[in-house]
């Protein structure tokens, strides 16, 4: 968290928290949402100010309910998520990097949605693949040892037949099937933080 954080959250400790005003979507861009946007249920404007989306990936963090929030100064403002907390993007050098600009070091666990969705968990960090790199990873799956055609992954999705495995960084993951409804609770974050 910034120093200058910090400091207002002690000189104002009593900020309302603002609720509504600030998405994560599902390919890790920041939007605004302003009245007219919260009441079409609209993604909002994406925020495209390098200093400001840095501002804000430097204060992103969640509170004890699961709720992510960005800690503008003194105020929460928090976070309505189109699909986890971190959406993750594959990169040549440090494999996945997340919308924050971490790497994320770590896998522990790995899961494949109903919908498509991968979602890479290492520690509180829970992330979810960019559905521009989906198509790359899911390349990479084996079904019981051997490469697993989409076909052989729907059947997967559906009865959950056999040992799917994602080799990443050099480690034979076995890939856990999640229900995309099921996603919020099993790792415990809101994707619509409310008072």
């Amino acid at each position: 968290m910034d120093d200058i954080v910090k400091q207002a959250m002690a000189k104002w400790p009593n900020v309302p928290h603002c609720y509504g005003w600030l998405a994560l979507d599902a390919r890790g861009s920041w939007r605004m949402r302003d009245e007219a946007a919260q009441r079409a249920n609209a993604a909002g404007d994406r925020l495209n100010n390098e200093k400001l989306v840095g501002f804000i990936n430097r204060n992103y963090l969640h509170d004890e309910r699961g709720n992510w929030y960005f800690q503008n100064g003194p105020q929460r403002v928090y976070v309505n998520l189109e699909a986890a907390p971190f959406i993750a993007r594959t990169d040549p050098q440090r494999g996945l990097v997340l919308q924050t600009g971490q790497a994320l070091a770590e896998v522990e666990r790995i899961c494949l949605s109903d919908a498509g969705a991968l979602v890479f968990v290492a520690g509180e960090t829970v992330a979810q693949l960019d559905d521009r790199d989906v198509a790359q990873v899911l390349g990479l799956l084996e079904l019981d040892g051997a490469a697993a055609s989409d076909e052989a992954v729907m059947a997967w999705l559906e009865s959950g037949s056999g040992r799917l495995v994602l080799p990443w960084n050099g480690k034979p993951f076995a890939v856990e099937r999640v229900v995309e409804e099921e996603i919020p609770a099993r790792f415990g974050f809101n994707r619509t933080p409310a008072p």
